[in-house]
């Protein structure tokens, strides 16, 4: 289109302002998407064995001063785990240090590894549903007021995950926070779709996706600084979005493609997606999703236990452990960001399909290679792991490959239930992987989860073409 922007400068106030909006509330929907994932287990064993803990630390506490010394120490563990769990170096244990080193020590609990699959499955879940609500709610009452709903809620209840006491209300909160999760992925793609020039698109969805990637390196840098504490602060640091609502509601209009159409169309329904050329569109896009959104979320979930796990063989200490999983969660981060701008150059080069299926075929054979074969600990931290992250720019493609395959109308509702209701399948994905992990062997798990690479890349085939870019 001759009136489009043809640089950057050329963007009028409202696409720059629509743009910050977006990729600020994907970069905290990074944030406090993978918050849980950093201290997962750790704060699973706490709150599943708390009692417990509190009760040892009670019994070893001879002087009643709420501390633990060398003496007192010795009476319930090896002298020399005390530097190990003395984590400020002060020459005593605390209660919160002798929570975290205990429960450190149960990570690899069968009800601990339970526990927490089941509350990464119920975040999932919660993401499909926020997908589909809010992916409603941007179409009929507007993608400006539907954002700063999805970011309000994400924001609220990741920060209420601080005052969890039992894993059941961790469950609950971490559920709710990923409505506005889910919510925010199909508003924010769909405001960039309608507001940013069309032959930008594989471009502007690497950026969108960047932001999601810096803001899962805040969560990490956030784990590292917190590292030794008790996994709770970490919940404090995702309550920051909540901030972004006032400059969405302040200056993101809504974008005119919707205002116009919402003013003089029909509004259709929900179950205009399974009717006539929208349903083949809509299934095989939540196949190709379902497939590959379950083998993306199942390595990020278990990868870092599989870090853990071979950080507690080389016989690592839990704060360095900690910091290993923490620092290679950054690495494989931080490649996808590299991953995002080359598969925008695919989809630029040989289209959407071609750059699926390239980026898919990559995800299996890397992980093959990763999880069959034993691999070093430095190894598996510095290469493989990071090199299967490289993979996972496809899914910044999704942002913007998906909404405008749906009517104006229905394009929040179809892209966000075709993209979100992958989590479902992710969900039960994750609870699976649990089930089928024997005695701390992600490896093999692992290496299952890349197959499902192979049906992503067959539904590929069947993708309908993209409307007309120009």
């Amino acid at each position: 289109m001759p009136n489009e922007p043809q640089q950057l400068r050329d963007l009028s106030p409202q696409q720059l302002k629509s743009g910050l909006a977006a990729w600020l509330g994907w970069l905290f929907d990074g944030l406090d998407m993978h918050i849980f994932t950093l201290v997962a287990v750790t704060f699973v064993a706490i709150l599943v064995n708390g009692d417990t803990f509190r009760s040892e630390f009670s019994t070893a506490d001879k002087n009643g001063d709420g501390f633990l010394d060398a003496s007192e120490w010795a009476v319930k563990e090896l002298p020399a785990d005390f530097e190990k769990a003395d984590k400020n170096r002060d020459g005593r244990i605390s209660n919160e240090e002798f929570l975290v080193h205990s429960a450190q020590q149960h990570k690899g609990d069968d009800m601990v590894k339970k526990r927490a699959s089941w509350i990464q499955a119920a975040f999932l879940i919660g993401w499909a549903l926020g997908g589909a609500f809010f992916g409603r709610l941007g179409d009929l009452i507007g993608r400006s007021r539907s954002l700063s709903l999805t970011v309000l809620t994400y924001a609220a209840f990741t920060g209420l995950s601080f005052f969890a006491e039992t894993w059941w209300q961790l469950m609950i909160f971490r559920f709710l926070a990923a409505l506005g999760i889910g919510g925010e992925w199909a508003v924010g793609s769909t405001l960039l779709s309608e507001t940013w020039p069309k032959k930008w698109r594989p471009w502007t969805a690497a950026v969108l996706q960047t932001g999601v990637n810096l803001g899962v390196l805040v969560a990490c840098v956030a784990g590292i600084l917190l590292a030794g504490k008790h996994p709770r602060w970490i919940f404090l640091v995702g309550v920051a979005p909540a901030f972004l609502v006032f400059y969405i509601r302040r200056h993101v209009p809504e974008p005119e493609t919707w205002a116009a159409e919402h003013a003089h169309t029909p509004k259709p329904s929900v179950m205009d997606l399974f009717r006539g050329a929208a349903l083949r569109t809509t299934l095989v896009c939540v196949g190709i999703c379902a497939f590959s959104l379950t083998a993306w979320w199942a390595f990020m979930f278990w990868q870092t236990q599989h870090v853990s796990s071979l950080a507690k063989s080389v016989a690592m200490s839990p704060t360095d452990s900690d910091k290993l999983v923490n620092t290679t969660f950054g690495l494989v981060i931080g490649i996808s960001i590299i991953g995002n701008f080359v598969s925008g150059w695919l989809a630029r080069c040989i289209g959407y399909k071609g750059a699926l299926l390239i980026m898919f075929g990559g995800f299996f054979v890397t992980m093959t290679a990763a999880f069959m074969p034993e691999h070093s600990i430095a190894a598996m931290t510095r290469f493989w792991l990071p090199a299967v992250g490289f993979w996972s720019g496809v899914f910044g493609l999704f942002t913007m490959l998906l909404p405008p395959l749906f009517p104006v109308l229905l394009r929040t509702t179809g892209a966000g239930f075709c993209y979100n209701i992958g989590r479902i399948a992710a969900a039960a994905g994750t609870i699976f992987a649990a089930q089928i992990t024997q005695g701390g062997n992600f490896r093999q798990t692992l290496l299952y989860d890349g197959f499902l690479f192979i049906p992503a890349m067959l539904l590929t085939l069947l993708l309908p073409p993209q409307p007309d870019e120009d």
